[in-house]
């Protein structure tokens, strides 16, 4: 194997490593009450965030203000992700992750379990890797109390 090839794959790695990074930044912002100013330091300029209950955000003021519900929806959360299976191809990636988190939700300060599939894009921005598409995909929601199985 040639030097260059070698350069290649590490650099690879190494971007794996710091997409595994931004998720977990993501997750931490996340349970920091939703935090809407540190969100959009996680995403492109014309980034998008989408959930099926939720719609589409494109853009850091839309991605805020999304954020800003979810801390009035939302008073506790853990993000739990796992699984990350993430292909690189230059500057750009895409990731597919799986999450499980315990939930409280405002509103009756009910309890909650939460599942989801994270189908990302990513785009590196000046070195930096950025959330270019983030699409959460429910799999499961279900009261503490009562459990997901019927």
């Amino acid at each position: 194997m040639d030097i260059s090839a070698l350069e290649q794959r590490i650099t690879i790695l190494e971007d794996i490593e710091a997409i595994k990074k931004l998720k977990a930044r993501y997750c931490a912002v996340c349970d920091d009450d939703h935090n809407p100013e540190k969100i959009t330091t996680l995403f492109a300029e014309d980034g998008i965030w989408e959930g099926a209950d939720v719609g589409a955000h494109q853009g850091h003021d839309a991605i805020r203000k999304l954020f800003q519900n979810f801390q009035q929806r939302i008073s506790f959360s853990q993000h739990n992700v796992m699984n990350p299976d993430i292909a690189v191809d230059g500057s750009t990636a895409k990731g597919i992750w799986y999450f499980l988190g315990p939930f409280t939700m405002r509103k009756g300060n009910r309890q909650m379990w939460l599942a989801a599939r994270y189908e990302d894009d990513y785009v590196k921005v000046n070195g930096e890797w950025k959330f270019k598409h983030l699409r959460a995909i429910g799999r499961m929601a279900a009261p503490y109390e009562k459990g997901w199985a019927k």
